[in-house]
């Protein structure tokens, strides 16, 4: 019998957590050829939603309950239940009850198949239009930096095998991003088609400077692309550059005049400046990573587990 490990990263979720176990529950009992846990990790959520955590674990020998004793962010959170999670394969899913559990079967099926992960898509995304802007620009960002296929849909609702996860804890690095894992570990990677639905309570947690820091994390930590783009920059100023300087010469030699123009040096030194600057602060960036990475900042500091 092989055994599914569901990890659910909590956030403000004390109204909806319930309702999301209860329904991999009564999923799982229609599955009978696999057993299963379920590893809630509360990602010090400002709310009760430990004490609702506290709760499940109490009634059920198959939930596992994390505590962080800081926010660490949803990536940090999953990387805490792939480190304790036992099952042969490893399902991922939210804790607001937008990805339906009742559908897992057909996550686990595509597994069977012989797929190493499978991607729960969306024919409509219930979320606000700020959250799926940010969607389209993760899932543009995923194909130029890490090299996504287009016609892949990635989303927060995946399934796993265990090889594939264990490859993804290998990964010591403060800053964890998990489709940049995922990418970088396989290509047997399928979608299967589910329905997203419309949020019970509250709202997401992701604001935009969450956004981009999520963003940083998956070019700074699985690409140099962003370094490169830096050199094109600074190869295409000094094209500029050299460009201009051969028209104040011909114009010197050919009209006698040279170009006063303060306001067009001004745009100059400012544009190059700016690209050098630019440069400059992704070159920081990387290094800065690489300094917390050597003093092993730690993904994440676990303050309880509740068995």
């Amino acid at each position: 019998m092989e055994k599914v490990s569901f990890i659910i990263p909590c956030y403000r979720s004390e109204n909806t957590l319930g309702g999301v176990v209860a329904e991999i529950e009564e999923t799982m009992s229609t599955l009978s050829r696999y057993d299963y846990e379920i590893i809630l990790i509360n990602d010090c959520s400002p709310d009760g939603t430990f004490n609702v955590i506290r709760e499940l674990a109490g009634s059920n020998k198959r939930i596992k309950g994390i505590n962080f004793a800081k926010n660490c962010g949803q990536h940090a959170a999953l990387m805490a239940g792939f480190n304790h999670a036992k099952g042969d394969i490893i399902v991922c899913l939210d804790d607001d009850g937008q990805t339906p559990a009742n559908e897992v079967g057909k996550l686990l099926e595509k597994i069977d198949e012989g797929y190493d992960v499978v991607y729960a898509s969306y024919a409509h995304k219930q979320h606000s239009g700020f959250r799926n802007l940010g969607s389209k620009v993760n899932a543009k960002m995923t194909e130029v930096m890490l090299g996504k296929s287009p016609d892949l849909f990635i989303s927060s609702y995946f399934a796993a095998k265990r090889f594939i996860v264990d490859e993804m804890t290998n990964y010591k690095g403060c800053y964890p991003y998990v489709i940049g894992l995922v990418l970088r570990s396989t290509k047997n990677i399928c979608n299967v088609p589910v329905q997203h639905r419309q949020r019970e309570s509250g709202s997401s947690g992701y604001s935009i400077g969450k956004l981009l820091a999520l963003w940083l994390n998956g070019f700074t930590s699985f690409s140099v692309k962003p370094l490169r783009l830096a050199n094109y920059l600074g190869f295409f100023s000094a094209v500029i550059g050299l460009f201009y300087a051969l028209v104040i010469v011909i114009k010197y030699f050919v009209v006698h005049t040279a170009p006063l123009g303060w306001s067009s040096t001004t745009a100059i030194l400012l544009i190059i400046g700016g690209v050098i600057m630019m440069s400059l602060g992704m070159i920081g960036e990387y290094v800065g990573r690489i300094y917390l990475c050597i003093n092993a900042t730690p993904q994440y500091v676990i303050k309880e587990i509740i068995e």
